[in-house]
Order: C-alpha cells, then sequence, then structure tokens
C-alpha cells in the first residue's frame, strides 16, 4: 500500500488556525494547540456578543431616554405611553439621540405629549 503524505492539508489547516489567533497574547498566538483553543471560545464569544450587542444598545438608548425624561418632569413609561397614544413614531435609537444632541427637541416632544392628556 501507497504512503499518504498529508502535510500540505494538516499545515494548511494549522496555518488557518493561527491566522486567526494573530494578536493574541503570549503562546496563544503561536502554539497550535492553545491557539485552537482561544480561537473557538473567541469564536464562540463573538457569536454570541453580535446578539448581546443588540440588547446593550437598546438598554442604553432606553437610560438615556429615561434620564432626558426625567430632566422634563416625566419618566421613561409614561413617555413611550404617550407616544403611543399620540402615535408619535419614533424609534427609540433616534429618541436617545434627540435626547442626547437636541435636547430642545426632546423637550418639544414631551411637551406635546403632556398637551395631548
Amino acid at each position: 500500500m501507497a504512503r499518504v503524505k498529508r502535510g500540505n492539508i494538516a499545515r494548511k489547516r494549522r496555518n488557518k488556525i493561527l491566522n486567526l489567533a494573530k494578536g493574541f497574547r503570549g503562546g496563544n498566538k503561536n502554539l497550535f494547540r492553545t491557539a485552537n483553543q482561544r480561537v473557538m471560545k473567541a469564536l464562540c464569544n463573538a457569536y454570541r456578543d453580535r446578539r448581546r450587542r443588540k440588547r446593550d444598545f437598546r438598554r442604553l438608548w432606553i437610560s438615556r431616554i429615561n434620564a432626558s425624561a426625567r430632566i422634563n418632569g416625566t419618566n421613561y413609561s409614561k413617555l413611550i405611553n404617550g407616544m403611543k397614544n399620540s402615535e408619535i413614531i419614533i424609534n427609540r435609537k433616534m429618541l436617545a439621540q434627540l435626547a442626547l444632541n437636541d435636547p430642545k427637541c426632546f423637550e418639544q416632544i414631551v411637551s406635546s405629549i403632556s398637551n395631548q392628556k
């Protein structure tokens, strides 16, 4: 039976992992076994955190809106409820941007909701 040499394939597989491990610290970047473990862990974290990022940003937007709403004499839940009742359709991201960058406009939104009651 002829001998099968797999050097190319194995080296390509290892180099693929080591390329993904660039930038890691210590032996995690150039020792294959530890690099493989770190890469697998990093890919798991990246997958998880792509979904988590969406939750984190929504929480940030809500806390910013709430802080600005409290400055204007209401709170987050009353503000959102008032916006739904008065059919003002602005998503939380844009509302947080308004609260941060254009407080006068945000104040007008809050006052228009309080006037609708």
